[in-house]
């Protein structure tokens, strides 16, 4: 039996159990110096994104205002995941690209609430980038970002924010880290109806800080379920950043098998982000902040931008500094 015949035999079988705890799905989904790395392969003239600018969205967040209207989504844990397209409106000069436009020109203008994963996808197939979001965000924040990163990284494919509940404060650290892990079976689920679509190529995946921990907690449970056979549906795995502990980081690497191999960890030592989070979590040294030999002796590709950030925190460096970013470029041309 082929893989997504494999999964989607899966999906069949076990949708009644998915409706009942994820019943916006309609079945279908249950459901935070560079090395010098140049981008390869596939060029293309323009983002998906610059041309349609529109952001898939799956959310665990509760709706605030039916959804529908500003802030769309809260910091209240949902009861069920919703699928969504975030419209977004783009600059008054009518261009959509991070070399034109403020950070202020961006917005969400509209949210369309999609039954199920068959009528989110665009039909004709592709890739699919996944952003996962990290530590303080908001709904819309987290969906721009994504955004940006599609753009910048001129990605070619549909891409999909995944906004788990965050209160974007900055003394709800453990409110935020609880809430991303409570996230990780919605956040699998949504992977396994990807992997499972015949509409889609790659499923690529960039985290970044708090992002990082739900995203290996999702591959985990995928490759639990699934095993090796999911392995040629997953494209590039990029953890930019990652606010999590050595030690689990580590055995998450090993539980995910050839998965593992997909990863590209993006570091800087200056992170003073993720300093103060390893004090918070009794000193314990963050995967993002940590030496670089470090890691890669887990058998994962580590490039170190602590040389490509030049401001005061250093944490975003996969959305500000074109370097990273064509980091994040290459590790998708060589998944392809």
């Amino acid at each position: 039996m082929t893989v997504r015949r494999l999964l989607q035999h899966d999906v069949i079988v076990s949708r009644r159990a998915l409706l009942g705890g994820f019943g916006s799905l309609a079945g279908a989904i249950a459901l935070g110096g560079c090395a010098n790395v140049a981008a390869t392969g596939a060029r293309f003239d323009a983002s998906s994104i610059s041309t349609s600018p529109t952001v898939l969205v799956a959310t665990t967040r509760n709706p605030v205002n039916g959804g529908r209207a500003e802030p769309w989504f809260g910091a209240k844990r949902a009861s069920s995941l919703t699928l969504a397209r975030a419209k977004l409106a783009p600059p008054n000069d009518g261009r959509f690209t991070l070399a034109s436009v403020g950070l202020d020109d961006w917005r969400i203008d509209s949210i369309e609430p999609v039954s199920g994963e068959g009528n989110l996808l665009a039909p004709g197939g592709g890739d699919v980038l996944i952003y996962v979001h990290g530590f303080k965000q908001t709904f819309e924040t987290a969906v721009l970002d994504a955004a940006r990163l599609s753009d910048g990284i001129v990605f070619h494919g549909q891409t999909m924010a995944f906004s788990w509940p965050s209160k974007a404060g900055l003394f709800d650290y453990n409110y935020d880290r609880d809430s991303a892990m409570w996230s990780r079976d919605a956040f699998e689920r949504v992977l396994q109806s990807f992997v499972a679509a015949q509409n889609v190529g790659r499923i690529h995946i960039v985290a970044h800080s708090m992002g990082t921990m739900l995203t290996l907690e999702g591959l985990r449970q995928l490759y639990a379920r699934y095993g090796d056979a999911v392995a040629n549906r997953i494209g590039a795995v990029v953890l930019a950043a990652p606010d999590i502990d050595m030690d689990v980081f580590s055995s998450s690497v090993t539980a995910i098998g050839p998965l593992a191999r997909k990863i590209t960890v993006i570091t800087a030592t200056n992170d003073r982000a993720l300093a103060l989070s390893g004090r918070l979590a009794g000193g314990m040294t963050r995967v993002g902040a940590a030496e670089k030999a470090a890691i890669e002796r887990l058998g994962v590709r580590v490039v170190d931008a602590s040389d490509s950030g030049w401001g005061i925190i250093n944490h975003d460096l996969f959305l500000s500094n074109a370097d990273v970013r064509k980091v994040i470029r290459s590790a998708i041309d060589r998944a392809m």
